[in-house]
């Protein structure tokens, strides 16, 4: 049977080559013309999953939004709830308060919305209105009469008790005498106190009588002395209950119309009842004015009697929110996530009290919504942790760092717990979501909704205009120059390019400002007042300047022979292969040499770069994949008798991926078939084990990079890439490269075997098997089975001989 001609593909038109934004498609001259775009475009999945996420009211039903950065993931949500937000109901307030019973452990009060505020203020004028009526009540003329009453009923009882204790003792002859040191007591005579002489004088039985009375009359005294402190602690109680009463005369009605302006509130009620008791019990603060004391080290220290405890600390106020909040924590640190409490130096020492406690931002984003980034909150010690115990408790409890790890023994305060209700929204790359729902198994019962962005849109009629206004919309809010359609469309082809697709346009917003924002500044260099397609182009151009130094430098080693890359010319076992190197946000092609040599083996592929530990896991498989292909398609019915190698040569990092894989093939084919590979020619592509070309990355990076160096050293008409047929949809190249190929200078291959591929760089046939199976002579693959039978058969022979020398040996041994 005769065998068909092989027709290798032929090169791409140049109109293929990069899918053009026709500006005539639209109806506007510059973007002033344009509206705003309100809507989002190409995040339907998205949005349903926030609009979900925060319409129910349901535990653990808290967001996860994943995306890469600068994808406007924040503004789309910010906008979203603020819309949201304005419809739902302002959350109550909270305030804390000082709890008399307690004073470590200050008590919350929740208050309708703007009520602390006023809480704060009425206490503070209650405050000032005690501190003037209460000093009044107790310089009033009936309160010092009955304090005088009580002191007058004190001393009138110890002076008739003493009266009484001396009457008696004077009607037995006995003196009572009161003496700077005490009382003493002396005998008399006429009425008259007797001296010592005239004492012993006395009779012996009258002395004895003498010291009978007075020994009575002393234990009667000390009996009246003991009775002192009991009536002392009457008059002190009753002094007290006469204070207490003009107190509570002074205290009562102001507390009381305050309780009445409170009354649905309970919380507040109970407070003011504790208000009342603790002023009662402590009416003193309120008379005492300034004392000046001197301290340890002889300064003078105003002391003031406190009165700090009937404040009222207002750490929520909504008075003036309309509204759910949104809160966006920057800095989500464990203490600025769920509150602190401050310390203050006096004399030496750090003092606190509830005045003193300061709300997080889960106080602030109570009954509403707070936005935290995923990554900024992983980096912060313990805050997860601080997170996940707020959420599954459902209140925020404020504590410092050092308690919860016991690191500090000083005694603080533990402010009452505030009940949460918050919606979370986190904010982060998708890796992070995946990691958090492998490693933290309580990630899932707590984020049960992902709203995962787009990184990209179809690029159609419709989206095109939408785009358009999107353009419009952010020259708009960054206050630019506005732009002609032709720049729209430059803008919309840099779109395509970014997301490597020339079906697809990129939803990176903030590449597209930055790009606007620079093509501004050129338009406003060069005195335009409207930005041009120009102008796109110098900031593309601008942006890659700024970026390439390395790839000059590449390159440049290349132009000079430093790195040996041939453009020319044929070689056996050797092909131009095309990695890509990124560098940040920059990435660019670096052609390399590719060369496979092959002997007689075991049908061991030994990859140089894996034996040295510099090819990655993938280009590892690439490689196996080779060997799979060789021996299923030229080995079946024996042993693959091949040894091969394949190298990067001059490489001198990690290698990974297997968009080499269809040039290594070429590269081994062409050293078994003995035939020489263009070297004008490049190839990328991977091949899987039936020799189909598949998909790559960085396709358009790849064949700028082998085109600037063709261009450098000039284009001779043979140049070109091999591509994968598959990647055709995504060419977004270059206008030079375009402008090269319209004029024949450089070639582009659209590839979808390897047989295709191995002729193109040949120029010859790599031959397909007629119905007997046979190859035509002279084929590549027909060259590469010839040169695997003679190897297979070499290997036999081999075998042969040196199993006959083993047989001769054995059989010497055994004579």
């Amino acid at each position: 049977m005769k065998h068909a001609p092989f027709t290798p593909p032929k090169a791409l038109e140049a109109e293929v080559l990069c899918h053009r934004c026709n500006p005539d498609q639209f109806d506007f001259g510059n973007t002033t013309e344009l509206a705003d775009l309100t809507e989002i475009i190409g995040q339907g999945r998205a949005l349903e999953a926030i609009q979900f996420g925060t319409d129910i009211r349901r535990q653990g039903y808290n967001l996860f939004v994943l995306g890469s950065p600068g994808m406007g993931r924040h503004t789309v949500v910010q906008q979203f709830l603020e819309k949201k937000a304005a419809a739902e109901e302002t959350p109550p307030d909270w305030c804390y308060v000082n709890n008399f019973s307690q004073a470590h452990k200050p008590r919350a009060l929740k208050l309708p919305t703007g009520k602390g505020v006023i809480l704060k203020r009425d206490m503070e004028l209650l405050v000032e209105e005690l501190k003037v009526s209460i000093p009044a009540a107790f310089d009033s003329d009936e309160y010092r009469a009955k304090a005088e009453k009580i002191q007058k009923e004190y001393n009138d009882r110890q002076e008739n008790a003493f009266k009484t204790l001396g009457d008696k003792a004077e009607k037995q002859g006995i003196a009572l005498l009161r003496t700077p040191s005490g009382f003493a007591f002396a005998p008399m005579k006429n009425g008259e106190v007797i001296n010592p002489e005239e004492y012993e004088k006395l009779a012996d039985d009258e002395k004895q009588r003498v010291e009978q009375v007075i020994s009575d009359s002393q234990e009667n005294l000390q009996k009246i002395i003991r009775r002192f402190p009991l009536w002392r602690k009457e008059q002190r109680e009753k002094i007290k209950l006469l204070t207490r009463t003009f107190t509570l005369s002074a205290v009562s009605h102001l507390i009381d119309e305050l309780a009445e302006k409170y009354a649905d509130l309970p919380g507040v009620i109970n407070y003011l009842e504790a208000v009342k008791q603790d002023v009662l019990d402590n009416e003193n603060d309120f008379r005492k004015k300034e004392d000046m004391t001197g301290n340890a080290i002889g300064m003078q220290v105003v002391e003031r009697p406190s009165l700090r405890r009937y404040e009222v600390n207002v750490v929520i106020d909504h008075g003036e929110s309309h509204g759910a909040p949104i809160v966006l924590d920057d800095y989500p640190m464990v203490n600025n996530l769920i509150g602190r409490v401050e310390h203050i130096a006096q004399m030496g020492a750090l003092v606190t009290d509830f005045m003193l406690i300061k709300p997080g931002s889960l106080h602030r984003a109570n009954g509403g919504y707070l936005l935290l980034d995923v990554y900024k909150l992983l980096e912060q010690p313990y805050a997860w942790d601080a997170l996940k115990r707020a959420l599954y408790a459902r209140q925020v409890k404020i504590e410092s760092l050092g308690q919860m790890l016991s690191l500090v023994s000083t005694v603080s305060l533990e402010p009452e717990p505030i009940p949460l209700d918050v919606k979370i929204i986190l904010f982060g790359e998708r890796s992070y979501y995946y990691l958090l729902q492998e490693d933290d198994p309580e990630f899932d019962a707590l984020f049960k909704v992902a709203a995962d962005f787009e990184e990209e849109l179809d690029r159609d009629e419709t989206n095109s205009i939408l785009f358009a206004r999107l353009i419009a919309t952010l020259a708009r809010r960054e206050a630019l120059q506005p732009l002609d359609r032709s720049a729209v469309a430059k803008v919309i082809e840099h779109s395509a390019r970014l997301v490597e697709d020339a079906e697809k346009l990129t939803t990176h917003i903030e590449s597209v400002a930055d790009l606007l924002r620079e093509a501004d500044y050129w338009a406003g260099k060069a005195s335009r007042q409207i930005t041009s397609a120009a102008d796109i182009q110098q900031a593309i151009d601008a942006q890659t300047r700024r970026a390439d130094r390395v790839k000059h430098r590449i390159h440049e080693d290349i132009l000079r022979g430093t790195v040996l890359i041939d453009t020319q010319g044929a070689v056996v076992g050797q092909a131009n292969g095309l990695s890509v190197i990124e560098l940040g946000n920059f990435a660019f092609a670096e052609p390399v040499r590719i060369t496979a040599t092959t002997r007689l083996g075991e049908g061991e592929m030994i990859n140089i770069e894996r034996e040295v530990e510099l090819s990655g896991a993938i280009h590892s498989k690439g490689v196996l994949i080779l060997t799979s292909f060789l021996a299923a398609r030229f080995s079946r019915n024996r042993p693959l008798s091949l040894s091969a190698s394949l190298t990067f040569e001059q490489s001198y990092g990690t290698i990974d991926g297997d968009s080499a894989s269809l040039a290594e093939l070429c590269a081994l084919l062409s050293n078994l078939a003995d035939t020489p590979i263009k070297q004008a020619l490049a190839v990328t592509g991977s091949v899987n084990q039936f020799g189909q070309v598949q998909a790559i990355g960085s396709v358009n990076e790849k064949i700028e990079g082998f085109f600037d160096i063709c261009r450098a050293r000039g284009l001779t008409g043979e140049q070109g890439v091999l591509i994968p047929a598959s990647n055709v949809k995504h060419l977004m190249l270059h206008h030079d490269v375009v402008q090269a190929a319209a004029e024949g200078k450089f070639h582009i291959y659209p590839i979808e075997t390897v047989d295709q591929a191995i002729a193109l760089l040949t120029g010859g046939s790599a031959g397909e098997p007629d119905a007997q199976g046979n190859l035509p002579a002279g084929c590549i693959n027909n060259l590469v089975a010839t040169r695997l039978f003679e190897l297979s058969v070499i290997r036999q022979a081999l075998s042969g001989g040196e199993k006959s020398k083993h047989v001769r040996k054995t059989t010497k041994r055994r004579l």
